[in-house]
Formats: structure tokens, C-alpha cells, sequence
């Protein structure tokens, strides 16, 4: 038993409530338990209790034994002056206040199931019982996770708007590159992009070697002992263009190992100078568009021809156009336009972007990865980004935190 566990117990009523009374002997009517409250002081807030013929309102606190209440310091904090009944696990010392002890009033089957749950070292706790949950009560919980995961990266927003003095097109950038990056080059790709103004890359984007030239010799990928004239090419221009505007190379390295070519850094970098050189107020554009194929084909684009021979300098390979795919543009979808559109809709309280941002993962195929596939063979499947995007956040946000106690999974297997 732990406190957090005595905590859902309370909050859901989950014991036997016939004939209550306090250690004392005056009877118990829990007229409403309370709100839990997360930050300091009592456990619950506002709750009103008739205990013997008075109706008292006020903080109820939870305890493992009564004697926590003097360990943890209570006596003497003005915070806890309002309590007005002391539930325990253990009555073990006599109180000032009214104790309520629960210890027999608790199903050993609920105990016991959250010890399993607790203890299981299955892809997710409740990996043989999630697929009894309700279809109702399923999807009103992948309602909220997505809401929360969406809230999540719209803060991750807000913390890069706050870091450039609230330029949405400096941030979304920033994102877009991010992005663009994928899994391995995330990082590298975002110190890129913060080290090229966006001003800059504006006044460039009529001639794309330029364009690649200050991305590439940002990223550290020119240097004078490139042989070939398309590199050598890039690598006077971005000598040119890092004196003109003072910039300050990144050091953080790009990596290539394990990844398939079509997404080395590269020719991820090629393609993200092809999506600046056709874009002009990208971000207006997206956040007025209605259909998320829109976006698709802003999004699908081919890197310049020195591209369909190469997928590193110098190193010639067989035709092969580099087109940003299908699955790749999702994933950028996914990621960054989304998160952005959902966090302006916050961030000005238009519920229209967000319901768009909602409506877009729900026309979107559902992503393909270790967790999904984990959750398909369990039963538990994505059909859209709608799905995944909640699975991934159930998994990493809850299951892989054993967060039971407030998951709707959780609590179906602990009430039933």
C-alpha cells in the first residue's frame, strides 16, 4: 500500500462505506470527499463531512498510519488548520482529530491487483486486460491523452517563442528544421536553423545553392577538400555568406551511421532548402489552410539535381530523384505543423485551430513504430494519428511510469 494508492481509494470511494465512524465512535457521512489537490497542503480540498450530527467543511488528509501526521510535520504547519478528518490506513496513535481507518474496509482483491499491476515487466501493465476496456470509456480517454499530448508540445512552443522574442515564423522554422532532423539529427538540425536567421535565409531564396550552402557549412558538411564542382561551389558561397552575416558554425556532429540514405542529413538538409526556396509566409499559409493535403503538397518536394546522383559529397550513387515521401511528410506533419497550429490555437483562444489540429491527425495515417506495434499485439490498434499520437502518450506518460492510478485503464481493472 502507498499514500498515492490510499489517495485513489478516497477520491473514488473505493471501500466499504456501510457504518463508517471515527476511531471515537461518532458516526461518518461523507457528504462529498473532496477535490485532490496537487500542490501543497492537504491531500483533498473542499470536502464536507457530517460526522455525529455536525456538517463540517473543510480538508481531509490521508495517511499511511495516524502517527504520519506528527512525522510529516502537520502539527506545526497552518496549511493543515482546516482539516476537519484524518483518514488512515492504520490507526496507531492517538489524534486530536477525526480519525477514519481504513485498513479493513478495503478489497484485498483491489490490493492485490494493483501489486500485479505494479509488478509486471509486460510491454504495458495491464498488457492482458486492457482489451476488456469499453469502447466508450476507450475513447474518451484517447481524447484526453491526445489533449494532453497536444497541450505538452503546444508549452514546447511557447518555450521557443519566449526564447526569440514571439516570432512565429522564427519558431515555426526552428520546429520545421527540428524536424527535418529526425530522431538522430534532431538537435544538430535545431542549432542549425537557430544559427541562420530566417531574414537571411529570406534574402537567399531565389538561388538554392546558396541555400544549401548556408545550411550544409552550418551543419559542418563543406569543406575545402570537397572535389566535386557542385560542392566546391557550395563551399565558396558559404565561406562568402558566413563572413557577410558574422555566423557562427554549429559543432554539434551530423550522424549518418544507421540510417538508411534517403534520410541522411544531406539530403534532408537539400530538401529543406528546397522547401524554403518555394515557400514564402509559410506558417500564414498553413494556419489558413482547411485540408491537411494542403500541407502535403507544400511539403513534397525534390532536392536539386545534383541530388539524384548523390546522397553524400563526392560520392556518386545510381539515379534516384530525392523526393521528400509520403510516410516522411506525415512524420513532419505529425511533429511540427500540428503541435504549432494546436499551440496558436491556445495561445490566442481560437478553438477553431484546434479543432483543425485535432481533424488533421484524424485524416492522417497512424504511425508506424515500437509502441504501435507493441499495442497491436495486444490487441490495441491505430488506424489513424489520432490513435497513435494517444497510444504514444499512454505508453511514455503513464504505462512506462506505472501511472496506474490515473489512467482510465487503471482504474477499470482496480474498480471491477
Amino acid at each position: 500500500m502507498t499514500e498515492k494508492l490510499l489517495q485513489f481509494i478516497w477520491q473514488y470511494q473505493y471501500f466499504n462505506r456501510e457504518s463508517l465512524s471515527t476511531i471515537s465512535g461518532d458516526a461518518i457521512d461523507i457528504i462529498f470527499p473532496g477535490t485532490l489537490n496537487a500542490n501543497q497542503g492537504p491531500d483533498f480540498l473542499h470536502a464536507r463531512i457530517r460526522i455525529g450530527n455536525t456538517i463540517l467543511a473543510g480538508s481531509v488528509e490521508l495517511h499511511l498510519k495516524t502517527s504520519d501526521w506528527n512525522k510529516h510535520g502537520h502539527h506545526k504547519d497552518k496549511n493543515y488548520n482546516n482539516v476537519i478528518l484524518h483518514v488512515v490506513l492504520e490507526h496507531d496513535q492517538q489524534s486530536e482529530l477525526p480519525v477514519l481507518e481504513l485498513q479493513h474496509r478495503i478489497s484485498q482483491l483491489m490490493l492485490n491487483k494493483y501489486e500485479q499491476l505494479m509488478n509486471n515487466s509486460s510491454f504495458i501493465p495491464c498488457s492482458n486486460i486492457i482489451g476488456q476496456l469499453k469502447d466508450i470509456t476507450w475513447a474518451s480517454w484517447k481524447e484526453r491523452l491526445l489533449a494532453e499530448r497536444l497541450l505538452r508540445k503546444a508549452q514546447k512552443v511557447f518555450e521557443l517563442l519566449h526564447q526569440n522574442n514571439h516570432h512565429r515564423e522564427e519558431t515555426f522554422w526552428w520546429m520545421l528544421a527540428r524536424s527535418f532532423g529526425g530522431k538522430l539529427n534532431a538537435d544538430a538540425f535545431e542549432e542549425v536553423a537557430k544559427s541562420i536567421p530566417i531574414n537571411v535565409l529570406a534574402k537567399h531564396k531565389q538561388q538554392i545553392h546558396q541555400l544549401e550552402g548556408l545550411l550544409l557549412g552550418q551543419a559542418g558538411l563543406l569543406n575545402e577538400k570537397l572535389q566535386e564542382p557542385y560542392p566546391k561551389l557550395l563551399w565558396r558561397e558559404y565561406n562568402f555568406l558566413k563572413k557577410k552575416y558574422n555566423l557562427q558554425q554549429v559543432h554539434i556532429p551530423m550522424n549518418f551511421l544507421r540510417m538508411r540514405p534517403a534520410g541522411f542529413p544531406s539530403v534532408r538538409l537539400a530538401q529543406l532548402s528546397m522547401i524554403i526556396q518555394n515557400s514564402s509566409h509559410m506558417l500564414d499559409k498553413i494556419l489558413k489552410a482547411t485540408d491537411v493535403d494542403e500541407i502535403k503538397t507544400w511539403l513534397s518536394v525534390t532536392a536539386n539535381d545534383y541530388w539524384h546522383y548523390h546522397y553524400r559529397f563526392d560520392e556518386e550513387s545510381s539515379f534516384s530523384p530525392k523526393k521528400t515521401g509520403s510516410d516522411f511528410i506525415d512524420v513532419i506533419i505529425i511533429n511540427t505543423i500540428i503541435p504549432v497550429v494546436f499551440a496558436y490555437g491556445v495561445y490566442h483562444t481560437v478553438e477553431i485551430h484546434k479543432e483543425k489540429a485535432i481533424k488533421w491527425l484524424e485524416n492522417i495515417n497512424g504511425e508506424k513504430n515500437n509502441i504501435t506495434t507493441g499495442f497491436k499485439q495486444i490487441g490495441v490498434s491505430s488506424t489513424t494519428a489520432f490513435d497513435s499520437q494517444a497510444l504514444l502518450e499512454l505508453k511514455n506518460e503513464y504505462c512506462s511510469n506505472k501511472r496506474c492510478l490515473t489512467c482510465a485503464v487503471g482504474n477499470f481493472i482496480l474498480k471491477c
